[in-house]
């Protein structure tokens, strides 16, 4: 995982443990409900984690400060402390960070020596590399360096690794690293997760449209703490997210509506979150009606089991010998790739036949 010490990293690493061990149910885990149950996805306690960052907070401290602010069950991270400890000694240092004299080549290939070495030491049948660290700002076209996210996945295509991109940052989708992925072989997916507003939005549009109703305007707001409220508060990164949060409406609308999303960060809500959304629309003989929604809850633990779903599914892909982008899993995404459908349920209609694909064989 890139970002392997944050939030949603930690969550994953601490919620696998605790489902390996029988404490929790497996609660958000698509791939733990009946259709991909015999589709040959790798078992959980089969997973191996690792990871780079930038920080040197080690996982059982930062599962503590979860805990202590209800992200993570009370007693969790002493009931999983020795699965932490060893995630966290496969954590390597990320980069570029401040003073790194090393060209985008030489970091890419110190990544993919990381990652070939964690798939050697630990005997491993495969690794797939997992985005989830903090939205970076979109690079301008005259950047002669690639950003720190494409790095990552050009180390990951380097390294013969399936590539997954649950932040709107760039990644895989740079320009310059079109034709690698083109020619590896490798599956991949994304990118940005859908969690909370935009997974409210992409259901409440197809009702919208399917129901002939003229949607005028929709507008939303954002309050969020921590990791990610900090990143945001990055004009520049805020307008990454966003234009997620857009796409998804002009999909299913058909055209993009009058409003925008701001995104205000409030350092006290910690890794909770607060999404609103007015919709102003339009019904029979243009009766003017308004629709607002709240969505209260924890990125973290709404993300977490979705990074253990996408990690089955690409390695699954990839042990079937699959290629290239995997639409199929636009479920999990605001941006998905191209030739995905749009609505959450075609979506996810979509993700049932990929699993009947993977087990084919079975």
């Amino acid at each position: 995982m890139i970002g392997a010490r944050g939030s949603v990293a930690t969550t994953a690493v601490a919620g696998c443990a605790a489902l390996t061990a029988g404490l929790h149910a497996p609660t958000g885990m698509v791939t733990e409900t009946q259709p991909f149950l015999d589709c040959g996805l790798p078992p959980l306690p089969s997973l191996v984690f690792g990871g780079h960052d930038t920080i040197s907070c080690p996982l059982p401290k930062r599962a503590e400060e979860l805990a202590a602010g209800g992200v993570l069950p009370h007693g969790l991270p002493s009931a999983v402390h020795a699965e932490l400890a060893a995630a966290d000694a496969e954590i390597r240092p990320g980069g570029p960070q401040p003073g790194d004299t090393r060209s985008d080549e030489e970091l890419i290939d110190a990544f993919a020596a990381d990652l070939r070495d964690f798939v050697r030491r630990r005997g491993l049948a495969r690794a797939v590399v997992l985005n989830v660290a903090s939205t970076e700002p979109r690079p301008s076209h005259d950047d002669q360096r690639l950003p720190a996210s494409s790095l990552y996945a050009a180390a990951a295509l380097r390294a013969d690794c399936p590539y997954v991109n649950f932040t709107p940052s760039t990644g895989l989708h740079h320009p310059r690293l079109t034709e690698a992925a083109r020619t590896s072989g490798l599956p991949h997916a994304g990118r940005d997760g859908k969690t909370g507003q935009t997974l409210l939005r992409s259901v409440l549009g197809p009702m919208f449209a399917q129901r002939a109703l003229a949607v005028r305007a929709w507008s939303g707001t954002n309050l969020l703490g921590g990791g990610d409220g900090a990143a945001l508060a990055d004009p520049a990164a805020a307008a990454a997210k966003n234009a997620g949060k857009e796409r998804v409406l002009a999909d299913t609308l058909g055209a993009a509506p009058e409003g925008e999303v701001h995104i205000d960060d409030v350092p006290s809500l910690g890794d909770w979150k607060t999404a609103w959304d007015h919709v102003a629309f339009d019904g029979f003989l243009g009766t003017r009606m308004v629709l607002q929604t709240t969505w209260q809850g924890c990125d973290s633990a709404l993300a977490a089991p979705l990074i253990l779903d996408l990690a089955r599914l690409t390695s699954r892909a990839h042990e079937r010998g699959l290629s290239g982008a995997l639409p199929a899993l636009s479920f999990y995404f605001k941006d998905p790739d191209p030739g995905a459908p749009s609505a959450l349920g075609e979506q996810y209609a979509a993700l049932v036949g990929f699993a009947a694909q993977l087990g084919d064989e079975r």
